[in-house]
């Protein structure tokens, strides 16, 4: 996304004229979450000097840093369970937008997590996962593209001492152990990974009647 983010974070990019995570917070105020966890790292000041505590958005908001090095989706995860507690939790990406309908979601697990997938955009033609009568698999068909969006269970990630690491490898070994359920949302999504992306996001929300 450079030029765009030498110094600002990916998620506070302006469109539709407010900061993309901005839609996410007012999004799950919403749908009723009080209780919110911010994780940044590259300018994550912007984020807290924007956000605050949260009480301008209705909500409580607590940040965790991951400070000069990264920690990747599954990183930067384990990095803020003390802040999350013991019961599943929502975790949203910071560079997505979407109307997906937060409240419509049930914090309660039988395994260890809750996919949202969506429809293969261009980019990403061959999907992530495969998804069969509500249980998320590593392989097969149909396959759909991980939304960003997913409920977890604390304990998917005890085992994992804290350092860098992707979220996708921790997925899969829970799919093989048929821990993984999972859901298909098909309304409007973006994955903000390219200006380009980021423009037509702007022309989507520009329209009359779209925000």
């Amino acid at each position: 996304m450079r030029p765009l983010t030498d110094n600002l974070p990916k998620p506070m990019l302006t469109v539709g004229g407010k900061p993309l995570l901005q839609y996410h917070v007012e999004a799950l105020a919403r749908a009723g979450f009080t209780e919110l966890v911010i994780n940044h790292a590259h300018f994550g000041e912007r984020i807290e000097a924007w956000f605050a505590d949260g009480a301008a958005f209705g909500v409580q908001i607590r940040y965790s840093a991951e400070g000069d090095s990264p920690l990747e989706t599954g990183g930067g995860i384990k990095r803020a369970l003390p802040l999350l507690g013991d019961s599943p939790f929502l975790v949203v990406n910071g560079d997505i937008w979407t109307d997906f309908p937060f409240e419509s979601l049930q914090l309660t697990l039988a395994g260890l997590a809750h996919l949202v997938l969506v429809p293969n955009p261009t980019h990403h033609p061959h999907g992530d996962f495969a998804l069969t009568d509500g249980e998320v698999h590593s392989a097969g068909q149909p396959a759909y593209t991980y939304s960003g969006i997913g409920i977890y269970r604390p304990a998917l990630f005890h085992a994992i001492p804290e350092h860098t690491f992707p979220l996708a490898p921790l997925l899969r070994q829970a799919m093989w152990d048929h821990q993984v359920a999972g859901q298909l949302y098909q309304g409007p999504w973006f994955d903000i990974g390219a200006p380009a992306r980021l423009a037509e996001l702007e022309r989507y929300l520009t329209q009359p009647g779209k925000q």
